[in-house]
This record gives structure tokens, sequence and C-alpha cells, in this order.
């Protein structure tokens, strides 16, 4: 079995940040591109746990090229290549660590805001709901059910939370006074585009895209691009098609399985996490190999 890349180790590039997953590194020479890797690490509830998955950077990545190319007509995105053979020469000697799970991309201003896109009514907005049907500014329909479709979906941002700490859904109308009206405009319609292209193609698959979270920045241009990751299955959930059945939570082909395991557990969801079982890496690992293998077959 493949070992597990946790951290990358790359002295001749410049580290600028390590996230919940990505390790991000300027490049020598190159002031307007980035070297994105994904590591193999695993985060629940915004808390990265001790163990990994092995493969799954190369996974991530594998996905998240495919969608940049079957949505570039909705709106650019920062990826330059993820030829390993293309990237400058300094990155070369990293091969082992790099190739496959790295994309070179264009440095971008990242707007400090999660978009995420609800089609479904799960997680955070389902036990929100449950107290009441006001959420996050949206008057939701008395006796929604558990994973229930809604009429059209929505956009609901969320603060883009420091490491450790926990992602905050807010209004539309905190979004404005945060980054303004015309761009929040123009970052929920192109949320809402991409997402109704994802999951119509998704459904294809036999996959039901119940929410995702896009991250976007500004280029050297000014215009606004796609950024980060993109419909990944840890920025995204995921359901089968042909099990799909409203008034109960779903089966999925994201970290939803680990974490079910964790909420299982007397744990506060604060670091540090608890130990995972390998076979529980496993089982998370067959969901993420199941999704890259539908939607790109």
């Amino acid at each position: 079995m493949q070992s597990a890349i946790i951290t990358t180790q790359c002295p001749e590039l410049s580290l600028l940040h390590r996230g919940k997953v990505r390790d991000m590194y300027a490049i020598p020479g190159h002031d307007d591109k980035l070297l994105m890797v994904a590591t193999d690490r695993i985060s629940a509830f915004d808390v990265v746990m001790a163990e990994a998955v092995p493969g799954k950077g190369r996974m991530l990545t594998s996905i998240s090229l495919f969608w940049f190319k079957l949505l570039a007509d909705i709106m650019p995105n920062h990826l330059i290549s993820a030829d390993f053979a293309a990237f400058p020469k300094i990155c070369q000697q990293y091969r082992d660590q790099l190739e496959g799970r790295s994309m070179l991309v264009r440095r971008s201003k990242v707007v400090p805001i999660e978009c995420i896109v609800r089609g479904y009514l799960s997680g955070s907005f389902w036990s929100a709901y449950q107290k009441n049907p006001n959420v996050c500014g949206f008057m939701l329909p008395e006796g929604m059910r558990e994973s229930e479709a809604f009429a059209a979906p929505l956009f609901t941002p969320s603060t883009k939370a420091e490491l450790g700490e926990h992602d905050e859904n807010i209004s539309l109308e905190r979004m404005r006074d945060k980054v303004g009206a015309e761009l929040s405009e123009r970052m929920a319609a192109a949320s809402i585009a991409l997402y109704e292209r994802a999951a119509d193609y998704a459904r294809t698959k036999g996959i039901i895209i119940a929410d995702t979270k896009f991250e976007m920045g500004l280029d050297a241009d000014g215009r606004l691009v796609l950024v980060d990751e993109v419909l990944t299955p840890d920025s995204s959930r995921f359901w089968p098609l042909e099990s799909y059945q409203p008034g109960q939570g779903q089966p999925s082909f994201d970290k939803q399985f680990l974490r079910d395991y964790l909420s299982s557990l007397s744990w506060n969801k604060q670091p540090p996490p608890p130990p995972v079982p390998s076979e529980i890496l496993a089982k998370t690992s067959e969901r993420y190999q199941e999704a890259l293998r539908r939607l790109t077959a």
C-alpha cells in the first residue's frame, strides 16, 4: 500500500501556508505563480486528524482537474498546469512528493468568504432548521424533511476560518458588509451557475451533489476566478442517486463516514482529535475512490 504524505517538505520553495489539506508554496523567480499541493491529511469539524488517507491528495487533484475543465466556460480558474514536467525546474527535485497531487496556479487575491451552495436540506442547515425554519436569513418552508431538495439551490456564504477554528454561516447582508454588494452578487450568481452545471452532470453519473463549497479570488487583472479545489469529496456532500430517500441521512461518497464515526464518540470537536482506526480510514478512502470513478468514468 502506498504511504501517506501528511506534510510536504520542499525547503528550496517558500512555504506560504499549511491548510487543513493543502500546502501552498511560492516559487522563487516566479512571483505570479503558486504551487498548491494536496496532501493526504483529512479533517472533520475543522480539525485535522493525526492520521491520513493514503492517496487522498491524488484523488482530490484528479477530481478538481476534471471539474476545472468542465466548468471553464462558466467561470475562469487559477489553474496553469498539473503536468509535473511543465513545473519550474526548482520543483523537479521534489517529484516524489509533488507529482500527481499538485497544481501550478496563478497567484490570486482570495476573497475571505466560503461560497456554499445547498441543493438539499442537510448538515448544519438541517440542524439549524430543526430549531427555527429561518436559517441564515432564509425562511424555509415548514415541514421539510432531512435530505429533502430545496425548490431552488440556496447560496449560503460562510466566513473563512483560520486553521483550528470553525467556519460560521452568515447572511447575504453580512457578506455584502464584508466584501461589498457588487462582488457579493457576482460571487452568488457564479456559485449557483457552477453548482447547477455540476449537479446536472453528476446526476448522469449516479451522484447527487447535496451541497458544495467554492472559493474565489481576484487575479492580477481583477477578474473573479475559481481557486483552491472544486467539487471534491472534501468540499461537497455526494450521495448515491440510486439509494436516495428523503426523511433521513444519506450514505455518501465523501468524509461524512468519518464525521459519523467521530460523532459517535464523546469528543467535543476541538483539538486534539481522537485516534481514527485504520478501518475507518480505509472505508473513507473507498468512498473517495468511488466518487472519482463515477465522476470521471
